[in-house]
């Protein structure tokens, strides 16, 4: 694992980038801040815009789903602090939801460099909207690029966290539109003795000796 420190976008698996940045939370060093937590790190072009508004706020109304999922949330703009909390307090104001997770100001773009989040062709001094489940050990699990002109959903990003911790604690993987409470799939056979192996599980919804499913 690579502890990236460019201005490249971080790979599945290499270890996320560390960094130490100002926050509506306070000064924040993030492999402290997260510990043992699983980690959604989203980025957002700019503060006080319609459509980085509706992402916060349903981040926010959700943000008990994530608890129960040992995960913590944190955005980040390239916005100073001023702004994020002004913007903050619209929303509460607006839309009636309180953010309740830590937004990271991050005026010299030295976080967004470290996590690829600047796409020059888009915009040379705004973030795209970026998404990285990062897990307890600090390593990439999953990244996923939006436009910014396309709002993220929210739903996905839920549904891709479960898959990655379904298949993490059983061993699995998760087929197409999975999700939570569905069939998974058992790990293909690799010898004649695991496919006879496979043969002798009745549980198994058996489609072919490499195209099992179980349910959790």
């Amino acid at each position: 694992m690579t502890d990236l420190s460019t201005s490249s976008i971080p790979r599945i698996g290499d270890l996320a980038p560390d960094f130490d940045a100002q926050t509506t939370q306070g000064q924040l060093k993030f492999s402290d801040w997260q510990k043992d937590s699983w980690v959604i790190l989203f980025s957002h072009p700019a503060d006080f815009t319609p459509v980085c508004s509706t992402e916060l706020t349903e981040f926010a109304r959700r943000n008990a789903e994530f608890q129960e999922r040992n995960t913590k949330l944190i955005g980040l703009s390239i916005d100073s602090i001023h702004s994020h909390l002004a913007w903050r307090e619209n929303l509460k104001q607006i839309l009636g939801v309180t953010i309740p997770y830590p937004m990271i100001a991050d005026i010299d773009m030295s976080v967004a460099k470290k996590f690829g989040m600047l796409h020059p062709n888009t915009h040379a001094t705004a973030t795209v909207r970026a998404v990285f489940l990062i897990d307890p050990k600090r390593v990439v699990r999953a990244l996923v690029y939006y436009p910014m002109n396309v709002g993220r959903n929210v739903d996905e990003i839920v549904r891709l966290l479960d898959g990655l911790q379904c298949a993490d604690k059983h061993g699995v993987a998760c087929p197409v539109n999975w999700k939570k409470g569905d069939k998974v799939i058992v790990p293909p056979p690799k010898t004649e003795a695991d496919v006879e192996e496979r043969g002798r599980h009745a549980e198994y919804d058996r489609k072919d000796f490499y195209l099992n499913f179980k349910t959790i």
